[in-house]
């Protein structure tokens, strides 16, 4: 059984920072690309960043690009997302994601990762 825990959300003001963390277990952490996604109330989930499975690469939103930071301890088998200079926007649930290494070529397509956490709330809000 494949899981993923996010954890790290909560509540910030704007200009504010979080950092969410993605603990994994039940595969093979070192031979997967992992992503963050997130959905806002009435919007489509999209892409935040990825990872691949070396962690030599990563991608960005364009929304968030210089602002936020993945980063993955391959011991740890955990994911982080580091979250400066929040903005109103980036309210939203997060999810991280995992996919074979070919994932991360394609993100941010959904539809090559195939594991999936419940994800974590994030509000930015003053």
């Amino acid at each position: 059984q494949r899981y993923l825990v996010e954890s790290g959300g909560g509540w910030v003001q704007p200009g504010g920072f979080l950092r969410l963390s993605c603990a994994t277990s039940g595969f093979d952490f070192n031979a997967r690309t992992i992503a963050w996604f997130r959905q806002a109330p009435g919007k489509e989930r999209e892409g935040v960043s990825a990872i691949s499975d070396s962690g030599s690469s990563t991608k960005y939103a364009e929304s968030v690009k210089g602002r936020f930071t993945i980063s993955r301890d391959n011991a740890k088998k955990t994911v982080y997302l580091q979250m400066n200079t929040l903005k109103v926007e980036d309210t939203a649930v997060y999810y991280c994601a995992a996919g074979l290494p070919f994932a991360y070529s394609n993100w941010p397509n959904q539809n090559f990762f195939g594991a999936w956490g419940q994800g974590t709330q994030v509000t930015v809000s003053s």
